[in-house]
Parts: C-alpha cells; sequence; structure tokens
C-alpha cells in the first residue's frame, strides 16, 4: 500500500479542504494555489502514488476521474466553453504530491502553455 499523503489526509477529512465533490471513489477540491479561475484536483481516494504505478484493475477507477471532471464542467458552467485537465507524473513531470491526480482548470482562455492567458 502507498503511504499516507497531503491527499489521503484530505480525503479522510483531517486535513481540511474546499472539496466540490466526493463519492466513494473519487475527492475533488479546489488547490489552494489555483492556477484559473476554476483549479480543481479530482484525487481518487485509493492512494496510488503515480500513473506509472497504476495496474489493470485501476482503470476503471481513473476512467472515473474524467466523468467527475465532466460533472464538475457541467455545475461551473463551463463544459460548452471548455477546461483543461491535467495529470503531472513523477518529479521531472512537476508531480509534487506522491497520488495521482488531476488538475481541472476553467474560466477564460487557457492559452497553449497550459495555463490563462494573462490580460
Amino acid at each position: 500500500m502507498a503511504e499516507e499523503t497531503l491527499f489521503t489526509k484530505i480525503i479522510k477529512g483531517e486535513i481540511p479542504s474546499s472539496k466540490v465533490y466526493a463519492d466513494d471513489l473519487v475527492t475533488a477540491f479546489k488547490d489552494i494555489a489555483p492556477k484559473a479561475q476554476h483549479h480543481i484536483l479530482i484525487v481518487p481516494n485509493k492512494p496510488i502514488p503515480t500513473v506509472s504505478d497504476a495496474e489493470p484493475c485501476d482503470e476503471a477507477l481513473l476512467g472515473h476521474l474524467f466523468t467527475v471532471a465532466r460533472k464538475i464542467a457541467e455545475e461551473l458552467g463551463v463544459a460548452r466553453s471548455g477546461y483543461r485537465l491535467i495529470v503531472n507524473v513523477g518529479p521531472d513531470g512537476c508531480q509534487e504530491v506522491p497520488h495521482i491526480h488531476m488538475h481541472f482548470l476553467a474560466g477564460g482562455n487557457l492559452g497553449m502553455g497550459g495555463f490563462p492567458v494573462k490580460k
């Protein structure tokens, strides 16, 4: 089993967060250092350190991240205008917490560089 992380503590309610969605498989909460108007982390409740550690038995769980992203986009009213989903993997991929998580970014033109275009 993977070691406990900041995200497992958030999932268990040991660390406060601004949760926007939770079910038996996934928890989603606002990023504490947002890079867009809407910056939400979608995290599987099962601690899997990186995509490189995902197993075939995790396929349904990891696919669920995408359906939760769709639900969040609909609730925020950005499903039609668009949003960005990012999964960083490992140190060279800028993954800071060793627990798979998807960044949901939305709110205005996100540009090609990954983050919102500064106006």
